[in-house]
């Protein structure tokens, strides 16, 4: 199979589909491998590295979308690229569909067969291609928090780890998954008063266990989380529902209460945003205040830190795309039902039931496209 990776082109992304080592596995499975001139440079991989790898250098996206069998990316497609994709073709990165009726649509006129990585899954129902740039972002959460709260940069003028002698900043984390726990880490290591908030018993037990009182854990009703981000410094939003848009926990009534330049993160931004007056943002010009209050909505955060971000991205997909290569998508879906989940559009039809939900599609199963 013929196999490419072009320049990510989104505001402020440094990641690359697939590193030199990357094309190295593919080409010594027997691919073709081709990446666009200058892919690479933002995590340090020049042209030469991939040609050592066995890969070919070409001089556009063009080029890329025309020929390859299975374009890998990191970030969504955007319009321009959305134009260049074709029925026949696999497309496989990050989509986030459900916040985006725009690209879906675009997805399903285009034809391609569309697999996402933040809906495959794992044999324990783990996401396990979204969870290391979860682990990036929720780390990133608390430096990129930490920021916004410098006076200079609209914040409370509040140090997360507080003096001898002063208190330190209030951090709420809500959700306790993937993300919530590396932005509680942090918070905890940087010595702030951190807060952890979740819905499932099992997730609160696991965590109360693992701070052992360095943070602390409170189930997240309606009257807990008013009163949490009332009184927070900083609130991480870390709220995930695979595939769906993210549920709007703080409400912009709950703003009032809060404290003049207290900061929200929300790194649910991908799937919408978990805080109501959330919208994107780049890296770019990150924040923007609401009431009185800063938001951090960075749609890419992991893209920062692009080299540690990339690599890491790279040891799951990885995998995947060598069984898609050799086998050929539908034999690859039909072998791993866990990659299977990770399929999203194919050939204008909406094939993960919670995008076509959200959206108004007709949803397609997926036994119906594997038949």
């Amino acid at each position: 199979m013929r196999v490419g990776t072009v320049k990510e082109i989104k505001n402020h992304e440094y990641r690359v589909g697939l590193t030199p080592e990357s094309a190295r596995e593919l080409v010594a499975h027997g691919h073709e491998v081709w990446v666009e001139t200058g892919a690479g440079n933002g995590i340090g991989a020049s042209d030469a590295g991939y040609v050592a790898a066995g890969a070919v250098i070409k001089a556009t996206a063009a080029e890329v979308f025309a020929e390859c069998e299975m374009v890998v990316k990191v970030k969504e497609p955007q319009a321009v690229e959305r134009a260049q994709l074709r029925k026949g073709q696999i497309l496989y990165t990050y989509l986030h569909l459900a916040p985006d009726p725009e690209q879906t649509a675009d997805l399903v006129k285009s034809g391609v067969t569309a697999i996402a990585y933040e809906t495959v899954t794992g044999a324990d129902n783990s996401l396990p291609l979204l969870k290391p740039m979860s682990q990036v972002a929720g780390r990133m959460s608390i430096q990129a928090g930490a920021t916004a709260l410098e006076k200079a940069n609209g914040g409370r003028g509040v140090l997360l780890g507080g003096v001898p002698g002063v208190l330190p900043a209030k951090v709420v984390v809500i959700g306790g998954g993937v993300v919530g726990f590396n932005a509680a880490q942090m918070a905890v290591g940087l010595g702030a008063d951190v807060t952890i908030l979740d819905r499932d018993p099992g997730v609160l037990e696991r965590l109360d266990s693992h701070f052992e009182g360095r943070a602390r854990t409170l189930y997240s009703g309606r009257a807990a989380l008013a009163s949490e981000v009332s009184e927070a410094d900083l609130v991480i939003g870390a709220v995930l529902v695979p595939g769906a848009s993210a549920p709007k926990l703080v409400t912009r009534d709950m703003l009032g209460t809060m404290k003049p330049g207290a900061v929200l993160v929300d790194v649910a931004i991908d799937q919408g945003g978990c805080f109501e007056t959330s919208h994107a943002t780049t890296h770019a010009d990150p924040t923007y205040v609401v009431d009185g209050i800063v938001h951090y909505c960075v749609a890419n955060m992991p893209g920062a830190v692009a080299r540690t971000s990339t690599y890491a991205l790279n040891n799951v997909t990885l995998p995947h795309a060598l069984r898609i290569a050799d086998l050929g998508w539908k034999e690859a879906l039909r072998a791993n039902p866990h990659l299977a989940a990770g399929l999203n559009v194919h050939e204008g039809k909406v094939t993960y039931e919670a995008v076509a939900r959200d959206l108004g599609y007709d949803h397609v199963p997926l036994s119906e496209i594997l038949a």
